[in-house]
């Protein structure tokens, strides 16, 4: 429940877009690989059933392991399914002070 409210909470700046749609992405996959339903989807994409139904009910992001595994399996690039889905956003990265090493602090004598 945690997940679900920090996902839909609007500091989450993904879900505060009112263009964003992981059932858009997920619907046009399954169509464009010409599968039956979700669970197919799933198979073909090598994820557990409920990971497609939580990302669909938004109570669980398209990862980026996901979206690099939908990238290998259709040949989309990696633009083209964040368009997809309705992720307008043009920074992808961490803030430039994550990741830094931190400095290193000498001993006085």
């Amino acid at each position: 429940m945690e997940h679900q409210q920090r996902l839909t909470s609007p500091s989450h700046s993904l879900a505060s877009q009112s263009s964003y749609d992981p059932s858009h992405l997920l619907d046009t996959l399954r169509e464009r690989m010409k599968l039956k339903n979700d669970a197919a989807l799933s198979r073909a994409l090598e994820v557990a059933p409920p990971v497609i139904s939580k990302i669909r009910h938004r109570t669980l992001p398209v990862g980026a392991s996901l979206l690099i595994r939908m990238h290998e399996v259709t040949e989309l690039s990696i633009r083209d399914l964040r368009d997809l889905m309705g992720d307008r956003r043009t920074k992808y990265r961490l803030s430039d002070a994550q990741g830094k090493p931190k400095p290193v602090i000498t001993a006085q004598k």
